[in-house]
């Protein structure tokens, strides 16, 4: 067996081995609630021995990047915000599918099932993992869709590797800069980054579960309860590396994107949530929407960060206007 397909196999079977982890902490969950333990018994058996795989490139450094690539037609690739996973993008991944495009979507390094190295998690390295994948698919007429973190790396692609490849632009929560400074008012202060930083090294799994909350805005009155929104985030987050997610910070806090909006020629769209409690929209969209020439800008009302989530009825049906506009 040659060096290279053993190396596959073997991320193959690590990648499989960490989505067992996850269905089998659910079947757990039902056995332990479960009124008819054999039968529970049963279910976590049948779960485990299923196996799961996602495909994956390699990187120039080594780098094992996991995506997902499904569908036909024109290609649209999903970026995912932090700290999640491509699968963040599922519900648009099936539409889009479904309705003639080819939908893609993979999980940063240091997040989900790609592999976690512990130097290289920067801005620069996202943006060559991007422009590796989708040169190694050969993507072409591409529109690329960012959401927050994911916004921000699919802008420095643009602006290190050019537009050739690229039809249309989404940015959904994306800022030229995060960090409040003098010539930056409306951005957030350090000390918010520094607690997220602190809570990550000291006890991510509990920050997850309390960041969901501002994230979908279930704090806001009329808010619906949905747990198991809140569930699949703290799952994806978990799945990920903490150095990875904690280096990840800086990049999407604490670097100026400006120069890179201003690279964009491509039709674009520009999205934000009215409520985004994580992303202040006079930080974000109502600068990048100035910036990048002749951005078409929608805010919904009342909508918070993940808003793509919250209401993806509303979010596709509005993306694929933009797509055959």
């Amino acid at each position: 067996m040659s060096t290279d397909v053993k190396d596959e196999r073997e991320n193959e079977n690590s990648i499989s081995r960490r989505r067992v982890l996850a269905a089998g902490a659910g079947a757990i969950a039902l056995l332990s609630s479960s009124p008819n333990r054999a039968a529970g018994q049963a279910i976590f058996k049948r779960t485990v021995q299923t196996r799961v795989t996602m495909s994956t490139i390699t990187t120039k450094d080594g780098t094992k990047i996991a995506y997902k690539d499904w569908g036909k037609g024109q290609p649209i690739l999903f970026s995912h915000g932090w700290p999640l996973t491509g699968d963040a993008w599922e519900a648009q991944l099936l539409f889009f599918g479904q309705n003639g495009y080819r939908a893609i979507a993979h999980d940063r390094r240091g997040h989900g099932m790609s592999d976690q190295p512990w130097d290289s998690n920067n801005i620069d390295t996202y943006a060559d993992d991007l422009a590796e994948l989708i040169e190694t698919l050969d993507l072409n007429d591409l529109v690329l869709v960012g959401h927050s973190t994911g916004g921000v790396e699919i802008v420095h692609y643009i602006g290190r590797h050019g537009s050739k490849r690229v039809a249309k632009v989404v940015l959904v929560a994306v800022s030229p800069l995060m960090l409040k400074t003098d010539t930056n008012p409306e951005g957030r202060p350090i000390k918010v980054f520094d607690d997220t930083r602190m809570r990550i090294a000291t006890n991510r799994s509990q920050f997850f579960r309390d960041f969901t909350i501002p994230f979908y805005g279930l704090n806001r009155a009329g808010a619906e309860s949905n747990e198991g929104l809140r569930e699949s985030f703290w799952l994806m987050g978990m799945q990920g590396g903490i150095k990875g997610q904690y280096d990840c910070i800086h990049e999407f806090a604490e670097v100026d994107y400006t120069a890179d909006l201003r690279k964009i020629d491509r039709p674009t769209l520009v999205i934000h949530g009215g409520d985004d409690q994580i992303v202040p929209i006079a930080a974000a969209a109502e600068k990048t929407a100035g910036i990048v020439k002749g951005a078409e800008l929608k805010v919904y009302k009342g909508g918070s960060h993940g808003l793509a989530q919250v209401d993806p009825e509303t979010f596709n049906a509005d993306l694929l206007a933009f797509l055959r506009s």
